[in-house]
């Protein structure tokens, strides 16, 4: 049984979150009647918007997928690439997103720049890359980037820091006396999504939304405006 201190809490958040200033802008233009046909470059036109607007990590993305239990899941990547044959990004084969990726071929990426109003929403199916692909991403990471990856216990239960740390100084030491080591877990994965929805805000709630559908990756797309 709630407390009135504890409701009174419960109260206080709610009024807090409900004071808290949204769609501050200035917000993004956008008209859906002249959006490209292809959605790709429509995607790239908002994501360098953000860049040049200062938006810190504006290639960061969150990352949905169907868990072991059939729940979803979802954390935050960067996004590697982008063209005609979809959205890249990278994972270990052995961290939980690697396992469920293999499990079941399908993820969702959620883009997100507030100081536009500006919402990217994609699905589809996922397909991973050669082992040579796989390699050359890893290799252009720094080489604290790749001894993490050789640590290869991503999610893994951690007694203690010291245990990480000195994990991480012997992969370091692995890169560095080899400057071409790979994990050959390390998957370069492209989501061809078949729904794609470009979402600008509106400080009166009318929010522009435009689909872009296609029933198989072979077809045209199609675009679609969406009830707010």
């Amino acid at each position: 049984m709630a407390t009135k201190d504890g409701a009174d809490q419960i109260e206080n958040v709610r009024a807090w979150l409900r004071g808290l200033e949204v769609f501050a802008g200035p917000l993004g233009d956008f008209d859906p009647g002249d959006a490209p046909a292809d959605p790709v470059d429509l995607f790239l036109d908002w994501l360098r918007a953000a860049v040049a607007a200062g938006v810190p990590d504006a290639h960061a993305m969150t990352l949905s997928t169907v868990g072991e239990d059939g729940g979803p899941d979802a954390r935050v990547l960067i996004l590697k690439n982008v063209d005609n044959t979809g959205w890249q990004f990278a994972v270990h084969a052995d961290s939980p997103k690697g396992r469920q990726l293999t499990d079941r071929p399908r993820a969702a990426l959620t883009f997100y720049w507030p100081c536009q109003g500006r919402q990217v929403r994609m699905r589809g199916t996922v397909a991973p890359a050669s082992a040579e692909q796989s390699a050359a991403d890893l290799l252009a990471r720094a080489a604290s980037g790749r001894a993490e990856v050789l640590l290869g216990r991503q999610s893994d239960h951690l007694e203690s820091a010291d245990e990480r740390d000195q994990a991480f100084r012997e992969a370091l030491a692995r890169v560095e006396s080899d400057p071409g080591l790979v994990s050959p877990e390390w998957t370069l994965y492209t989501l061809a999504p078949l729904h794609i929805e470009f979402w600008q805000a509106d400080k009166g709630r009318l929010h522009n939304r435009l689909r872009y559908e296609r029933p198989d990756s072979s077809s045209q797309w199609q675009r679609h405006m969406l009830w707010p």
